[in-house]
C-alpha cells in the first residue's frame, strides 16, 4: 500500500527508508517573485538581482565582476542584505541577459554540473540558486573560538541543496543556519532549520538542530530538537527538507507555518524515514544554551587561528554600497588580506588574514571608504529598508530619513525605519521601530512584551520629533499623536 502526502509525492509506507538518490527529479517548480541570480525582478528603481554568496564569501576577482556588472547593467547601487548576500539595483531590462552571463562567468552561481542540466535551462539553474540559503559566521573556517570548521561542513551541504531533485519545490526564502560556535555569529536571525555545534559532557562535539527559530541563547528559549555527529549533518538537513515538503500544503512555504498545524513531532517522525540513523536529542540538550555574542564584535579586529594574522570587520551605512566602494574593497583585500571578503548578516563585511601590524591601517582604510567601523557610531545599529527610492510600497525615503535621524541623534541607537508594514531589511524587531505613514513622517513603536513591534509610543512624527523622542530631549504621552 502506498500513501499520497503533502504536495502529491507518492512514498512507500512506513517504515521504509529512502536512500539519498532514490527520489526522482520533481517536475514541480515553485513560482516566486523573489529576486535571484537568474530572476531579475522589477522594483521602483529598475530591476533587482540578488547574488547568493556561499556563506557570504567571495574573492576579489568576483567582487570586481559584481562591481563591473552593477555599473554596466544597472545603477551601480548595491545592497548588502541581512542574509549576507548582495543585490544589484537599477538593472535595465535590456541588460538582464548580459548581467546573468557575467555573474555566471565569475562563478557566482551554482556550479553548472550541480544543476544536472544545461546552463540554458533557466528553471533548473534558478532552482539550484534559490536553495543556497545557508548562513555562516563571517569568521567561519578561521576562528579560534569555533568548535567545528563550519565552512568545511557547509560545502557538502550546499552541494546537496543544489543537487536535490526536489529543490524546486522549496521557497527561495527557506533558510538554514550553520553555527560552528564562532565568536561572531547572528543568533537572532530566525531560520527554517538551524544547526549549531555543541560539546557534550564526554568532550565529543555534536551538531544540535532545531526548527523555525535560532540556536537557544535565553534561559526560556526552545531547546534543540535533535543532535547528530558532524558528518551526519547534511543527511539530517536533507531529511528535514523532504519531511517538510511531504507534509506542507502547497501554500505553506516556511517551517514555522507548518509546525503551527502539524507539530514538530510529526515532522521528525516523517524525517526518520529518510536517514539510516536515529533522530533523537541528547538529554543534556534540554539545558544547553549557545553562548551569547557581543554585537560590538561585528566591528574591528578579531583573532584568526594564525596568531600573526587577524580578521577586520566594518559595516556599510544602512546596508548600501556602490560599485566603486566594492572595487576598492577588492583591492584592499588583496593588498592587506588574503584576497577574500565575507559579507555579514548585519549588512557589513570582514576582511581575512590581515597581518596584525596592518590591522589599524586596514581599519582606517575601511573608514576612508565610508564604512562604519565602531559600535558607537550613530549608524552602527540603525537599519532602514529600501524606502520609496526603490520600493513602490514604501511611503517614505527611509534611507534618506535614517541618515538625517542618525545626524540628529548623534549616538548609536537600535532603530529600524520601515517604509510600510512589511518591515523589510530586519529579521527581528528592533528596540524601536519607525513605520512610515507619509513622506518623512513615522509612527514610533517600542519593543516590549507585546507581540509584533511592541507598544505604540507616538504617531505621525517628523524626523526631528522622532530624534527628540529617542534621545529623551522631548517627552509626550505614549499613545497620542505628536
Amino acid at each position: 500500500m502506498y500513501r499520497r502526502v503533502g504536495r502529491g509525492a507518492t512514498l512507500p509506507p512506513y517504515p521504509v527508508s529512502s536512500a539519498p538518490d532514490s527520489i526522482p527529479a520533481s517536475p514541480v517548480v515553485r513560482p516566486s517573485a523573489c529576486p535571484g541570480l537568474v530572476r531579475v525582478v522589477t522594483a521602483a528603481d529598475g530591476g533587482l538581482c540578488r547574488i547568493k554568496l556561499p556563506g557570504g564569501r567571495l574573492d576579489a576577482r568576483q567582487a570586481r565582476a559584481i562591481a563591473a556588472a552593477a555599473r554596466a547593467c544597472g545603477s551601480g547601487a548595491i545592497d548588502a542584505t541581512n542574509r549576507a548576500n548582495l543585490q544589484l539595483r537599477g538593472i535595465r531590462a535590456d541588460a538582464a541577459d548580459a548581467l546573468i552571463r557575467a555573474l555566471l562567468d565569475a562563478g557566482l552561481g551554482p556550479s553548472v554540473d550541480a544543476t544536472e542540466d544545461a546552463v540554458a535551462d533557466t528553471a533548473a539553474l534558478a532552482a539550484s540558486d534559490d536553495v543556497r540559503n545557508v548562513m555562516l559566521s563571517p569568521l567561519a573556517g578561521d576562528d579560534p573560538a569555533a568548535l567545528v570548521d563550519s565552512r568545511a561542513l557547509a560545502a557538502p551541504l550546499l552541494d546537496m541543496l543544489a543537487r536535490e531533485p526536489r529543490r524546486g519545490e522549496l521557497s527561495p526564502k527557506f533558510s538554514i543556519q550553520l553555527d560552528g560556535g564562532e565568536s561572531v555569529a547572528a543568533l537572532d536571525h530566525p531560520h527554517d532549520i538551524w544547526l549549531a555545534a555543541w560539546r557534550r559532557g564526554d568532550g565529543a562535539v555534536r551538531i544540535a538542530a532545531g526548527l523555525a527559530g535560532c540556536p537557544p541563547v535565553a534561559h526560556d528559549a526552545r531547546p534543540a530538537s535533535v543532535d547528530v555527529a558532524p558528518d551526519q549533518g547534511v543527511a539530517l538537513v536533507r531529511a528535514l527538507l523532504l519531511a517538510f515538503l511531504d507534509l506542507a500544503p502547497a501554500d505553506v512555504t516556511r517551517m514555522r507555518a507548518l509546525l503551527a498545524t502539524c507539530g514538530e513531532r510529526a515532522l521528525l517522525e516523517r524525517a526518520r524515514h529518510y536517514v539510516p540513523f536515529a533522530l533523537a536529542a541528547d538529554p543534556a540538550l534540554a539545558g544547553w544554551r549557545r553562548a551569547r555574542t557581543d554585537p560590538a564584535l561585528r566591528f574591528g579586529v578579531h583573532p584568526s587561528r594564525d596568531a600573526a594574522r587577524c580578521h577586520v570587520g566594518a559595516q556599510f551605512p544602512l546596508g548600501r554600497l556602490d560599485a566603486t566602494q566594492l572595487e576598492r574593497l577588492a583591492a584592499l583585500a588583496e593588498t592587506d588580506g588574503d584576497g577574500t571578503l565575507s559579507m555579514t548578516p548585519w549588512q557589513g563585511v570582514f576582511m581575512h588574514r590581515v597581518p596584525r601590524e596592518r590591522a589599524p591601517a586596514t581599519l582606517d582604510a575601511l573608514a576612508s571608504l565610508g564604512l562604519v567601523c565602531a559600535s558607537s557610531d550613530p549608524l552602527a545599529s540603525l537599519v532602514a529598508c529600501t524606502g520609496s527610492a526603490g520600493c513602490a510600497k514604501a511611503r517614505a525615503d527611509t534611507k534618506h530619513d535614517a541618515l538625517a535621524l542618525a545626524a540628529r541623534i548623534g549616538h548609536a541607537a537600535d532603530v529600524h525605519l520601515t517604509g510600510c508594514e512589511r518591515h523589510c531589511a530586519l529579521p527581528h524587531p528592533a528596540t524601536h521601530t519607525l513605520v512610515a505613514v507619509a513622506p518623512a513622517h513615522y509612527d514610533l513603536y517600542r519593543r516590549d512584551a507585546a507581540a509584533g513591534l511592541g507598544a505604540p509610543l507616538a504617531r505621525h512624527l517628523t524626523i526631528d520629533q522622532a530624534a527628540a523622542r529617542l534621545t529623551g530631549m522631548r517627552h509626550s504621552q505614549d499613545t497620542t499623536d505628536a
